[in-house]
């Protein structure tokens, strides 16, 4: 049984007992966002981030979802990547592709991986090109306040440390406001040289899910999402959707530091 909060103006907050139940509402709540965005724009344009998160989408690949869900309308992006070729193990494709996206009929065509041939800053330029291009379509909305793109959906894991997509704690990037996509080549993990997302295309998104669990990551959990000092820089506390709804997925390990976590009266 989840528990569900909201704690001020921090999202909404969402508290599962199993993995198995966090992932059943994950991916209920990703396809009724599908077929929302697919009857009102006729595209569902989703961005994935790596890590655990991948394993919990792998339900999308059963029934009733695999026939359901309209994977056609479906164009595919990543929040952050790792600058490495498609095959090799640190690839957020890869690991996508293996555990979801070889499984379901998406268009190949609608799956926008990074060029994994040239540097870090050339890969960055490139995949802002192409979402402009989108955002020109229409296939990517664009916001109302700014001349960011807004997705239907970018889905966000946390690490430890509390950072989001590869914007880690008082690094540069987290002050990006010009750039939709940027790179690093000093990743406090590896491998060293990334692209990412800016804090202002993921604050410009429709909907926005961070998907947690572990006990390692209550203490962030705790620092991202309680009232806590307003000088916090912690990335995830950052993210903070201008225009559109913040869901946050826990598992009791990954809220049990939180101040606010029973459901509302």
């Amino acid at each position: 049984m989840a528990d569900s909060g909201r704690p001020d103006d921090r999202g909404e907050v969402r508290i599962h007992d199993s993995l198995d139940e966090l992932a059943t509402e994950l991916v209920d709540y990703i396809a009724e966002l599908s077929e929302m965005s697919v009857k009102e724009r006729g595209f569902f344009a989703i961005a994935l981030s790596g890590g655990s998160l991948i394993s919990l989408l792998g339900k999308l690949c059963e029934a009733p979802y695999n026939r359901t869900v309209d994977w056609a309308k479906w164009h595919i992006f990543w929040v952050d990547e790792r600058v490495v070729a498609k095959n090799h193990t640190d690839s957020n494709y890869k690991l996508a592709k293996d555990g979801l996206l070889s499984k379901v009929p998406v268009v190949p065509g609608h799956v926008y991986s990074i060029n994994d041939n040239v540097s870090a800053e050339e890969a960055a330029s490139e995949y802002e090109f192409v979402l402009r291009q989108l955002v020109r379509s229409r296939t990517v909305s664009v916001s109302e306040s700014s001349d960011c793109p807004k997705f239907d959906l970018i889905l966000l894991g946390m690490g430890p440390d509390g950072h989001v997509a590869s914007l880690f704690p008082h690094h540069a990037a987290l002050s990006e406001k010009d750039e939709w996509v940027t790179f690093i080549t000093d990743s406090p993990k590896p491998p060293p040289e990334r692209i990412t997302f800016t804090l202002p295309v993921i604050n410009s998104a429709s909907n926005v899910a961070v998907v947690v669990t572990g006990s390692s990551k209550a203490e962030a959990i705790h620092l991202a999402i309680d009232d806590v000092a307003s000088d916090c820089a912690l990335p995830a506390r950052m993210v903070r959707p201008a225009n559109g709804k913040l869901v946050w997925f826990l598992d009791r390990s990954a809220a049990s530091k939180l101040a606010v976590s029973q459901p509302d009266e």
